[in-house]
């Protein structure tokens, strides 16, 4: 029935709307008839995909004023996921970027069928989240504190309340739910249908039936593309290709790399009930069910994300059109018995069909979307992990700023597909991850849980070494990094399977490993830092840095600087420490995640001189971390070199030997405020110096530490982080940063103008530290990040990162807080009005005090505490 109905509206005559003129005819009489389609010889914007995210950026880039635009499809419009999507259109996410794009569809969608006269069947049903266990319960609790604050209407309900929405549902296992008024339903394909038809009346070009072969690139930019009826020279490209988006990426002269793969996905379809359903029953879904269930004209419609998923499509996809795959009861079975579970009466409804469609799914089970690192022009949004319906609103609108304004409105770090290396786009890897990612759709996610497959890819010479000592590992960019270290008598197993918005089972194990990095010594293997080596013949590489970085390079050698590289908008798009090495020669260290990303915001502004090297030595270097009062102690033996603060000051570089290697990078500098020095060691030495640093460091009672006590330590040192706490719509000014910035030596760089703006106008957030005060830490739920946070009893923001602060024996939360007057309009954030607030943070909806802590006014450190200033916001952690 419902396959039938979307294929007619797609098929039928005279359901081209506004953009006939790009229709290939219907029916082969017709087609025979018909004139060859001619494309335009050139165009601004070709978009490839007529799906919901192909047709959005195409609404809204003519919506924003690009009109000479083109949308290609190579089979009819909406023919792809977009035909079998469920069509729930759903608020309820765990992250903030995507609640804002889900609440944008949301309102989109209910007023695009006034703005078309195309109906869309919106209906607004409502959603219920239903919760079996406490955990979920939580779960639920922690996203409707953060909807509620961002204006969608959300409660927590009893199961009695459920029973009441939907007296259908079974309810007796339930210890809560959470209740969505304002979700809805819609059909995908009809959105996708009305997008186009707008699109087409401001002025988009639309033909489908026409694939797309080629993207011609020349120099590193999009020239054109391809295609079975000719040729179209364009600026920008946009690959919204959808399931076909892997192999379109590899089809041009520069690959992009778009790391996805599909999996089968799972629906039925049932007969209307007797009395059927009303259009206004709620959605539900049964996370821990691993189901979901609509109303489909007047019967059900139910599908879910099993355990033991099906990928498919590995070897590549040549079909130009999904079509519907084998049913496979035996497979459904498992989410059948779940939905009979839930809803009983169901037994007594007849099965129409059980829908086999294929479904992309991404590594980290976030959309992607962003310009390409390599390929200037090329733009990207696909992989919506079976969510497109909710996300293509908003992700349209979003990746069409990104291209008219150079950036988007909202923080999208989190789903640019700069996040991704080549090293996610083996298959083997996709078809792995993709069988572990979409279970975990509706798996419960615990603070700090990591993923499972795809794991060991990149590693430190030191692996095996630390993991025979009691390593449990966490992976960031691929790179395998250190958490914590358990010591021989713990209970290995039962650590692993501790799961908890409580209090976890480390707590003891990291407040050993912070307790030694106070008194005596640690090691961290930080050796997943992205490395990068500017060489110059003349002064070209001095030069291009003092414009792309905010702080003064200009330093006498082995100096290092704490500095943002920023936009135009003085945001950062990196925060790192750059030590001279040489009068022409650089070494920058940035965040693990920033190796595809600073490479190219480097390359964009580095101009094509030979004279000028840009050099990848990430994989050159093991980085040892050495922490605490001790640290200089195992070095000086190691050396031979005095290396107290008179003969090697803070924040300095020294090429020396250690041990018997020679050529390691020392820096006085930790990371994290406390006393010690980073090492970086070529890696065919690393196990040696590894090796003698422990067995000097025995009598001064070292011992391995991990990213979790890193953690601890910087956030209780208000050390913000890249990708956590600051990002490209963060400035310098907004956290404690105008002392590394050279807003007053005469020197351009990007992003002065717009600081040099705030300084006069004020900044309208500012990075605060809380330190909670009526907050139990074995009996409370834990705050991790995202928690609203109150002042006076009205909301100014979220938290941005969390840790319990050993030392202090709280809890300590970052976050920025804003100023919003009676209207809603964000005002100049002041010192005063930071100290003047009474604070509460929400966790899951109960709200704990706490005290607000400003950085020290930048102008009364002393020279002594150069640097804890200039390390105040040290990102290397993330």
């Amino acid at each position: 029935v419902m396959l039938h109905r979307l294929l007619a509206m797609v098929r039928g005559p005279g359901r081209c709307g506004g953009w006939q003129k790009g229709c290939s005819a219907r029916g082969s009489a017709s087609a025979a008839a018909a004139p060859p389609v001619v494309l335009p010889a050139r165009a601004q914007v070709v978009v490839c995909g007529g799906g919901i995210m192909g047709t959005s950026v195409a609404y809204h880039l003519s919506k924003m004023g690009w009109k000479d635009v083109v949308l290609l499809e190579q089979g009819r419009l909406a023919a792809g996921s977009t035909r079998f999507c469920a069509g729930i259109l759903s608020t309820a996410r765990h992250l903030a970027i995507e609640q804002k794009m889900a609440d944008y569809s949301n309102k989109l969608y209910h007023q695009l069928e006034q703005e078309t006269g195309i109906q869309t069947g919106y209906t607004r049903t409502g959603s219920i989240f239903l919760a079996q266990t406490q955990d979920r319960l939580v779960s639920l609790k922690r996203i409707t504190s953060r909807l509620n604050v961002i204006g969608i209407p959300c409660e927590v309900v009893s199961p009695k309340k459920v029973a009441e929405l939907h007296p259908l549902l079974n309810v007796h296992d339930l210890v809560g739910a959470m209740h969505v008024p304002e979700d809805a339903v819609v059909s995908s394909a009809d959105v996708a249908l009305a997008l186009a038809s707008a699109a087409s009346q401001n002025g988009v070009q639309i033909y489908d039936r026409t694939s797309i072969l080629h993207v011609m690139v020349k120099k590193g930019q999009v020239t054109g593309v391809e295609t079975d009826k000719g040729q179209i020279q364009c600026q920008y490209f946009v690959n919204c290709a959808g399931q076909w988006a892997y192999e379109l990426g590899l089809c041009s002269e520069e690959p992009v790399s778009i790391p996805l793969h599909a999996c089968e996905h799972f629906y039925l379809l049932t007969r209307p009930w007797e009395t059927p359903l009303p259009s206004s029953t709620p959605t539900v879904v049964d996370a821990d069910g691993r189901i979901y269930i609509r109303n489909w004209q007047g019967g059900i419609l139910s599908g879910g994300f099993e355990k033991n998923p099906k990928p498919i499509f590995t070897e590549g996809k040549n079909q130009l059109e999904i079509q519907n795959l084998q049913e496979d009861w035996d497979h459904f079975e498992p989410l059948l018995s779940s939905l009979l579970r839930r809803m009983p009466q169901l037994e007594t409804l007849e099965i129409v069909k059980l829908v086999n469609c294929p479904e992309t799914f991404t590594p980290d089970m976030r959309c992607i979307m962003g310009q390409s690192p390599s390929v200037r022009g090329y733009f990207v949004l696909v992989g919506m992990n079976s969510a497109g319906l909710s996300f293509g609103g908003g992700a349209g609108k979003y990746l069409a700023e990104w291209m008219v304004h150079g950036y988007p409105s909202e923080n999208v770090w989190e789903l640019d597909l700069k996040r991704f290396g080549a090293l996610q786009s083996s298959r083997t890897f996709l078809r792995h991850r993709v069988m572990e990612v979409m279970p975990l759709l509706y798996d419960l996610k615990v603070p700090r849980w990591d993923f499972q497959t795809g794991r060991q890819l990149r590693t430190s010479p030191l692996y095996d070494r630390l993991d025979a000592q009691g390593a449990r590992w966490m992976e960031k960019h691929g790179f395998e990094r250190p958490k914590y270290f358990v010591p021989p008598d713990k209970d290995l197993l039962a650590l692993e399977q501790s799961k908890t918005f409580y209090k976890p089972d480390w707590f003891e194990i990291v407040e050993s490993e912070v307790k030694c990095c106070k008194e005596a010594v640690c090691v961290i293997d930080m050796s997943s830092f992205t490395k990068f080596e500017i060489t110059s013949t003349g002064d070209q590489a001095l030069e291009i840095l003092q414009y792309l970085f905010s702080n003064d390079l200009d330093v006498p050698v082995g100096h290092i600087v704490h500095t943002g590289m920023l936009n135009e908008r003085g945001g950062y798009e990196n925060d790192c420490s750059i030590a001279r090495l040489s009068k022409r020669s650089f070494f920058m260290i940035s965040p693990t995640d920033q190796q595809v990303h600073c490479w190219a915001w480097l390359k964009k502004y580095m101009p094509e001189d030979s004279n000028l090297i840009l050099e990848d030595v990430t994989w050159k270097y093991t980085a040892l971390n050495l922490i605490g009062p001790r640290a200089v102690d195992v070095l000086s033996e190691l050396s031979y070199a005095p290396m107290t603060p008179d003969h090697f000051p803070s924040l300095f570089c020294k090429e020396m030997s250690v041990g018997y290697a020679n050529g390691i990078r020392v820096m006085s500098m930790t990371h994290t405020g406390e006393p010690g020095f980073m090492l970086y060691i070529p890696i065919e030495y690393a196990l040696h110096v590894y090796n003698e640093v422990m067995s000097v460091g025995q009598k001064y009672g070292i011992r391995n530490a991990g990213y979790y006590a890193l953690r601890s330590l910087r956030i209780e040192k208000f050390f913000a982080f890249w990708g956590q706490d600051l990002n490209t719509l963060t400035t310098p000014l907004e956290c404690g940063g105008e002392s590394r910035v050279k807003l007053d030596k005469g020197v351009d760089f990007i992003g002065r103008d717009a600081l040099m703006q705030q300084r006069q106008n004020g900044v309208y957030k500012r990075l605060t530290m809380f330190i909670l005060d009526d907050h139990d830490t074995d009996l409370d739920l834990w705050p991790w990040w995202g928690e609203p946070i109150y002042r006076n009893g009205q909301y100014v923001g979220k938290t941005t990162s969390s840790a319990y602060g050993y030392t202090l024996e709280r809890h300590v939360c970052l976050g920025f807080v804003h100023n919003f007057s009676d209207t809603g309009e964000e005002q100049v954030v002041t010192a005063d009005f930071i100290n003047r607030g009474e604070y509460e943070i929400d966790i899951a909806g109960h709200r704990f005090q706490a005290k607000a802590k400003l950085y020290p006014v930048p102008s009364l450190l002393t020279h002594r505490r150069r640097k804890e200033d200039v390390e105040l916001s040290d990102l290397h952690g993330k």
